[in-house]
């Protein structure tokens, strides 16, 4: 992988925490896909059936997939989740992209460069919102602070769009600070939290991790300022051929992740407890104090236009070609399994509607 602006931290992690590699020249900046992914993007899709293979990231935006998991809440509509292994986040996108699994909990930013290059998949629902947050070492208050400072994220990632769209806002671009990118979540808490970077634009339940464990670290954005409430995160992607030939068992998977919505909304100490540990390499002090801050909402219906001005991100940063095209977004099933299941939804806290 390339370095952007000299990132020496680079050398080591060339692999994001879910997301792609970035090759840049003086003249065009170009996507390279994971090794293989290309060739594999027509492949033949993981057979639907009653068990769907998935893949999911680290934050606190994959809890209601986990709950799922943990909890069995899709197995009373005839569907069980089966999380494969990825030993290392690249994987993730790599399996999903070429159809090696079914489903999958993704950054919207890792969705928007698959449908780019021409993998069949979509997004059917939302899985968290917010808590993406930039914050600073001391000394490091406002975007002009970070000039000539290294900011630690993962590349392709909803991390690293978001400090890209803060300091645009400020007049700022990438141009002005050093990107380290890393590997993955705890890896790059603790390069933050031991004095290896200036600033680190990270999950939760990590990012609170970082703020409360370097003094003096102050918090940048966490995106609501840049964005407004609710912003996505991580999104849930379906393969195109499951929609069309297994409707069902998504719909399973989507009211299952409402139902642990509502579990979590209403016992959210358990929704961590049942969590911590197995899928949140932190405390659970620390996930307690953050988990507010990302909360799960997957009826993200009103985050269409988002999902398309972050799409316009991605083609300035140079990890799409295109715009994101209005197909790409699939609301059919989870409006239906609203329509079938209006007590649960209407119960729920957060919703588009």
């Amino acid at each position: 992988m390339c370095e952007r602006h000299g990132n020496t931290h680079s050398q080591l992690s060339s692999l994001s925490r879910r997301g792609f590699l970035k090759s840049s020249s003086a003249t065009a900046v170009s996507v390279a896909l994971p090794a293989g992914l290309a060739a594999a993007l027509g492949a033949t899709d993981a057979a639907a059936a009653t068990t769907l293979k998935a893949t999911h990231g680290a934050g606190l935006c994959n809890l209601g997939i986990f709950l799922a998991k943990k909890r069995e809440l899709a197995k009373a509509d005839g569907v069980e989740l089966d999380f494969v292994v990825t030993p290392t986040t690249t994987d993730v996108v790599t399996l999903f992209g070429s159809g090696q699994v079914d489903i999958s909990v993704i950054p919207y930013s890792n969705f928007l460069t698959l449908v780019d290059a021409g993998a069949p998949v979509r997004m059917v629902a939302g899985a968290g919102v917010e808590g993406c947050i930039l914050i600073g070492r001391e000394g490091i208050k406002t975007a002009a602070d970070l000039k000539g400072k290294t900011i630690g994220t993962f590349q392709a990632d909803t991390l690293e769009v978001l400090p890209f769209d803060y300091l645009k806002k400020a007049g700022m671009s990438f141009k002005d600070v050093k990107m380290a990118y890393f590997n993955t979540s705890p890896e790059l808490a603790a390069a933050f939290i031991n004095g290896g970077i200036d600033a680190v634009c990270h999950i939760e339940p990590y990012a609170t991790q970082c703020l409360t464990s370097r003094k003096g670290a102050t918090v940048l954005t966490d995106g609501r300022d840049v964005y407004g409430r609710n912003y996505a995160d991580c999104v849930l992607a379906a393969r195109i051929p499951l929609i069309e030939k297994n409707p069902q068992a998504i719909k399973a998977v989507i009211k299952a992740m409402f139902v642990a919505q509502s579990q979590a909304e209403k016992d959210p100490a358990s929704a961590l407890k049942d969590t911590v540990g197995t899928y949140y390499k932190t405390t659970l002090e620390a996930a307690t104090l953050a988990q507010s801050k990302q909360p799960v909402m997957i009826d993200q219906r009103h985050n269409a236009k988002f999902f398309a001005d972050r799409g316009q991100s991605m083609l300035e940063m140079g990890y799409v070609k295109k715009p994101m095209p209005a197909s790409a977004l699939d609301w059919s099933l989870i409006e239906q399994v609203i329509k079938e299941n209006k007590p649960l939804y209407d119960s729920l806290k957060l919703k588009a509607a």
